[in-house]
């Protein structure tokens, strides 16, 4: 089965979720990004997960809530 590339759960003027993004591009990563200050929708999946951003959900299911840098 295809590994589906992460999601995440972001907002603008979230220093965490821009370095998140600045990272992920940086290292030529594939993600879908979805702002939670743009669409309720993704407000509400996202606060399924956790009450901070970014919010990261890989494909195989695991869940990362905030970044430092790190994955894990």
């Amino acid at each position: 089965m295809p590994v589906t590339k992460p999601v995440i759960y972001t907002v603008a003027s979230c220093p965490a979720s821009l370095k998140l993004k600045e990272d992920w591009r940086s290292q030529g990563l594939d993600f879908e990004e979805r702002p939670v200050d743009n669409s309720q929708k993704w407000l509400d999946e996202a606060v399924k997960y956790g009450d901070m951003v970014p919010i990261i959900v890989f494909g195989d299911g695991k869940i990362q809530v905030g970044y430092q840098g790190m994955i894990g």
